[in-house]
């Protein structure tokens, strides 16, 4: 399956067919009343769930829940009220749980980035979507572009980076729930950023900037984020 949004304010969850070039409209959301610029599958421990954020200020979460392959929404209304423009899901296993004694319970979070210039996370309470940082994440002065959750294989904290039309990517941990989310300058591009994203293991980040360069970070043991290397076109 494969999910595309656009402009028109539709979401469309296509699906192959019996032949790899035969794709067919499985399934149309005509939620948002404006343009979606971002969706986000969720980890596959959480089933056919579909994240998408909007101009419209508002973030629905689509879930094939139904025995007639319906799909159902819950709504974050307002998320930003000035536009959502990324959203992306935790990882579906809390940091440290599997040394722990607890359940292992599937996590079910995301962080989303607004025109607003905040970043904020969210968790679902017994069917309805809730802040789950307070006050918002704000280190950014302008647009907050894209939000990316690392992965966390092995990883003993929550990592998520932000990158915004300021120019700075942030980098923001938490050790665990209940925590205060902390932010750190990864780097200040003198550009907007346009978008980040983590390699498998959670441990590389990739940073695309209004230069036209796409370049590699990584955490040193000092905890100081280091660029690795750049990428050739």
């Amino acid at each position: 399956m494969l999910a595309s949004c656009g402009y028109d304010g539709r979401v469309i969850i296509w699906k192959e067919g019996s032949k790899p070039e035969e794709w067919s409209q499985a399934y149309v959301f005509t939620e948002h009343k404006s343009s979606v610029n971002s969706i986000a599958w969720a980890p596959h421990e959480l089933g056919l769930c579909l994240a998408c954020g909007s101009s419209d200020g508002n973030i629905t979460v689509n879930v094939t829940a139904r025995s007639d392959g319906g799909w159902d929404t819950t709504k974050i209304d307002q998320a930003h009220p000035v536009g959502v423009t990324s959203v992306s899901w935790a990882p579906s296993m809390a940091p440290g749980a599997l040394v722990g004694s607890g359940q292992l319970d599937p996590v079910q979070k995301l962080v989303s980035s607004g025109c607003d210039n905040t970043v904020k996370v969210w968790k679902l309470y017994n069917g309805g979507w809730r802040m789950d940082c307070f006050p918002a994440l704000q280190m950014h002065s302008d647009w907050v572009r894209e939000v990316a959750w690392a992965p966390n294989l092995g990883l003993p904290k929550s990592i998520i980076a932000s990158a915004s039309q300021d120019g700075t990517v942030v980098i923001w941990t938490i050790a665990k729930e209940g925590d205060q989310w902390e932010g750190k300058v990864l780097h200040d591009f003198k550009t907007p950023v346009w978008s980040v994203s983590w390699s498998l293991t959670g441990n590389i980040l990739a940073v695309a900037d209004g230069n036209n360069n796409v370049t590699l970070w990584k955490e040193a043991v000092d905890g100081e984020w280091q660029q690795v290397t750049t990428v050739e076109p």
